[in-house]
């Protein structure tokens, strides 16, 4: 294949076109006020100004519209469920919330996965950290959200089956901050969780993800390593790789950093499955990240002072130019040279189609799972250093 990397959108770029949709969007809205039931029924007062109860209990839990955790008796766990967006049968989708409000007042940190629908491990992850919790010797309270994207989760799938106009798959992490008025299903549920639950009960955020379907990924950070905030809490995992770049605006853990909230991105290998093994890895990183900001007591695990991190700020996807069997001739994590073979593929009679190799020198971060391969599939992702690297580009999440 050709050592030339596909074009990156340029974050300005993504901003400007942002900026042009909204004002198209808007002018829509106006002529359509009246016929957006949601619109109307869209509260005055502040979102964040107080916790509100629907009166609706389900399996035992107490269902709220609107999460302070201030409201919240201290020392103990909460157990609620978020009341999100409709479905077209007039129903709610219901979001899992956990809270360890501590015994002490403290900084306030909001655990969240799920966003794509096939990303167990991640789940895992933050279900575990949740159960190793004590309030009542905590300082500060730990907000978890476990099934963001609930239509997705049901079928283990990454993104939102959304039936606006037929089924369309949206990807809900390229919906955020979402608008509780929006014109898709997605776009008005992270609207609703980033107003009413998550933004108002976080000091600083983390947002776990795993690999797609089909492909894997090491386990590695996503942070934006010139923001001290976030820097201190990414060097605290020990994990082998730290993907230094501001990827895509409308994420989740973005949406977050442009609210004035430090936040990174972990990534938890790949989906569908549980890898224990590195979620230990990400539980241990965590408790560490809770330790620095006071709100659980202890010596420090392993960081990343313990291991061998690579750092880099830019990921060369290499793509499949052939269909058929794909033979991986590197794993994860292994360092690469420039013009090393990576892969080769055979067709249905075993004869080398096209043989792979990467354009950069690096790690392997990605790689596709699945080993059959259609034209233009990521087979791979090398993390590298660019002198000087595009704002915002592709990532294996």
């Amino acid at each position: 294949m050709s050592d030339k990397a596909p074009e990156r959108l340029d974050r300005r770029d993504f901003m400007i076109a942002s900026i042009a949709t909204v004002g198209a969007s808007a002018a829509l809205a106006v002529s359509t006020r009246a016929a957006n039931a949601q619109d109307a029924a869209a509260p005055a007062a502040s979102p964040g100004s107080g916790t509100v109860y629907t009166g609706e209990v389900i399996q035992g839990k107490q269902v709220v519209s609107t999460l302070d955790v201030n409201d919240l008796e201290p020392g103990k766990k909460h157990f609620l469920y978020f009341q999100g967006v409709e479905m077209p049968t007039g129903q709610h989708w219901y979001v899992s919330v956990t809270v360890a409000k501590g015994a002490k007042p403290g900084k306030r940190v909001v655990l969240t996965s799920g966003v794509h629908g096939d990303e167990m491990s991640s789940i895992h992850t933050v279900q575990t950290v949740m159960n190793q919790l004590d309030p009542a010797a905590m300082s500060g309270t730990v907000t978890a959200v476990t099934d963001i994207s609930r239509p997705a989760l049901e079928s283990m799938q990454r993104r939102w089956p959304n039936s606006g106009r037929g089924v369309d798959l949206i990807d809900m992490n390229r919906e955020w901050p979402g608008n509780e008025n929006g014109f898709t299903a997605p776009s008005r549920h992270a609207g609703l969780l980033f107003n009413r639950l998550l933004r108002p009960n976080a000091d600083f955020a983390i947002d776990f993800h795993t690999g797609t379907t089909g492909f894997e990924v090491a386990a590695f950070n996503i942070a934006e390593m010139d923001v001290p905030e976030i820097k201190a809490m990414a060097d605290l995992y020990p994990v082998g790789q730290i993907f230094n770049n501001p990827t895509y605006p409308s994420v989740l853990h973005n949406a977050f950093i442009a609210a004035g909230i430090p936040s990174f991105c972990p990534e938890i290998g790949a989906a569908r499955h549980l890898d224990l093994e590195m979620i230990s890895l990400f539980v241990e990183g965590t408790m560490n990240v809770l330790k620095h900001h006071g709100i659980v007591a202890g010596p420090m695990g392993r960081t990343g002072k313990d291991v061998t991190v690579f750092v880099g700020n830019s990921a060369f996807p290499i793509l499949a130019t052939q269909g058929g069997i794909v033979e991986h001739l590197v794993k994860l994590n292994d360092k690469v040279e420039a013009g090393q073979k990576v892969a080769i593929q055979r067709n249905s009679f075993g004869e080398v189609v096209a043989e792979y190799t990467s354009g950069v020198a690096g790690e392997v971060t990605g790689q596709r799972s699945d080993v059959m391969s259609e034209p233009g599939n990521p087979l791979a992702f090398i993390l590298f250093n660019r002198a000087a690297p595009d704002s915002a580009e592709v990532y294996p999440e």
